[in-house]
């Protein structure tokens, strides 16, 4: 998600064409295509893929918090929702050092139990690509990093999360490895080196997938829009890409569902784009933002879901996003409670079958022993005013994994979830 960066996108726009557009003309959506060399065809330019429909009801769940001791939210969200059924647990790991990306054996071991216990449900991991993940580094060493991962400098960390993952029971996790790469938030952006992060990207699958017993789904799951650089152009290839995801938030204020669906890069491309391969789409974030309590979004968003070849969807589920853990926001709580109460999701067996395993690569050598993982820090408490939460209280946790820029956003978050932007 993006604070103001549909904004800075257009302002960018506005600058690249300056020469040849009188200050203050707007630019159309084939002019904004025409930007890119990876651009899609204009609407009505030619004829459009055809986008599948799901047989059932895509399974959903929330982010509710990352650390272990969430997992109870889940069952007290499902009752809230009229015992609905939560298939999705979504969680993120901490990128603060090295270490982090391996995992915290306890967190992935409880997960992955939550998941063995019903075989409907689906464990969702966001997979950070560099560290540290939130640290305003320059786009230079980016791109230096970026071309250290490419060439194997950093296989032996997602070898042994991906031997964590398949000995603890997560073997079938869907990984949103390095989410919302189209933005600016994170190190493991793609912007600075597209080729160089496609390469990496490639890279990090193949290593997984070596690892015997791994049924993994990688999940590239962009911010919705432009943003900093389309996102077809950091796409690794459709061999090393189970779900085409992407995180969509109800912002820039005044924008309609209707825009989000017709912008470049927005929900049309995205479904379009997923059907041409065969593959299904995903929404591992969204919820509401610069628009307030808006049931429309709400209603619209749900739609969308049910009417598309959907594999999850996880709504972020605190202020001022969310449902449940938020009070400010009780008209679109009540409509996403009457829309979901009592859903039974999708049958077990529903999701596809895994890929065979990529050509391997021989990860570089690692050390004899991980490091302890470091203890990403305490999310800021929210400042006063904030409104109380509506869900029963959660549990203390000391560290949170952070997946998003707490220095983008003032916002406050749970205890083991980061700030959004």
């Amino acid at each position: 998600m993006r604070i103001g960066r549909l904004a800075l996108a257009a302002a960018a726009l506005l600058l690249l064409t300056t020469a040849s557009v009188p200050a203050g003309t707007p630019l159309s959506q084939t002019e904004r295509h025409s930007l890119s060399s990876d651009a899609f065809q204009p609407r009505g330019a030619a004829p459009r893929p055809v986008v599948q429909r799901p047989s059932h009801e895509p399974p959903f769940g929330a982010f509710v918090g990352s650390w272990d001791t969430y997992i109870p939210q889940i069952g007290r969200y499902a009752q809230w929702l009229g015992d609905a059924n939560l298939q999705v647990g979504h969680t993120y790991l901490a990128g603060n050092g090295w270490a982090d990306i391996e995992g915290e054996p306890v967190v992935l071991g409880l997960w992955s139990q939550w998941r063995l216990a019903d075989p409907s449900r689906m464990l969702v991991l966001g997979v950070p690509m560099l560290v540290p993940n939130e640290a305003a580094v320059p786009d230079g060493e980016v791109a230096r990093l970026l071309g250290q991962g490419a060439r194997g400098d950093f296989d032996q960390h997602f070898l042994r999360l991906a031997r964590r993952l398949v000995a603890l029971g997560g073997a079938d996790t869907v990984l949103t490895l390095g989410w919302e790469m189209n933005g600016v938030t994170y190190t493991h952006r793609c912007k600075p080196d597209p080729t160089a992060w496609k390469a990496y990207w490639r890279r990090i699958v193949s290593v997984m997938r070596s690892v015997p017993g791994q049924r993994f789904r990688f999940d590239f799951a962009p911010n919705r829009g432009l943003d900093a650089i389309p996102w077809t152009r950091c796409y690794p290839g459709d061999d090393v890409v189970d779900i085409i995801g992407m995180d969509s938030y109800d912002q820039p204020a005044g924008a309609s569902f209707d825009d989000y669906v017709r912008e470049p890069y927005g929900l049309q491309d995205q479904v379009e784009f997923a059907a041409k391969r065969g593959k299904p789409v995903s929404y591992p974030e969204w919820g509401l933002f610069r628009n307030g309590d808006n049931p429309q979004f709400v209603q619209r968003m749900v739609e969308w879901i049910r009417t598309h070849d959907t594999s999850y969807q996880t709504v972020t589920d605190y202020c001022p996003h969310g449902f449940w853990q938020c009070g400010q926001n009780p008209r679109s709580s009540a409509l996403f409670k009457q829309l979901m109460t009592g859903s039974k999701g999708a049958p077990a067996g529903s999701q596809p079958t895994p890929p065979a395993p990529s050509p391997k690569i021989t990860p570089a050598p690692s050390p004899a022993a991980p490091a302890t993982p470091t203890a990403p820090a305490t999310p800021t408490a929210p400042p006063p005013g904030t409104a109380t939460p509506a869900a029963p209280a959660s549990p203390t946790a000391t560290a949170s994994p952070t997946p998003s820029a707490a220095a983008l956003s003032a916002e406050p978050a749970p205890s083991g979830r980061p700030a959004r932007r």
